[in-house]
């Protein structure tokens, strides 16, 4: 069974930091670009930032451009994701999603595998 878990969320203050993880299961990682979505109450889905295979290819929303850092450990399975200088508008569902892709450098895809989603609040 292909399976994604995320962990790592959690309250938070403004400004504050937190890092995500997502793992993967029944499947290698290393062959899937990988994507971080995030989701709100009451707002579409944003796709927040996807990684290449090797890693040399990062794409990062404008919203968390210079604040979000993304790194993967295709050794481990596993994909974090560390977000600092949060804000009040970071608050959702943070989920990580796998695309199968042939080319390493390609990031993003069509989404395959999705994990279940990990709370991120951001209040005072």
């Amino acid at each position: 069974q292909l399976q994604l878990v995320e962990s790592g969320g959690g309250l938070v203050q403004p400004g504050g930091s937190l890092t995500l993880s997502c793992a993967a299961s029944g499947f290698t990682l290393e062959s899937y670009s990988v994507g971080w979505f995030r989701q709100a109450p009451g707002n579409e889905r944003e796709e927040v930032l996807c990684i290449s295979r090797n890693a040399r290819s990062i794409n990062y929303a404008d919203s968390v451009k210079g604040r979000f850092t993304v790194s993967r450990d295709n050794a481990k399975n596993t994909v974090s994701l560390q977000m600092n200088s949060l804000k009040f508008e970071d608050t959702a569902v943070y989920y990580c999603a796998a695309a199968f892709t042939y080319y390493s450098g390609t990031c993003g895809g069509h989404y395959v595998v999705w994990g279940q989603g990990t709370q991120v609040t951001v209040s005072s």
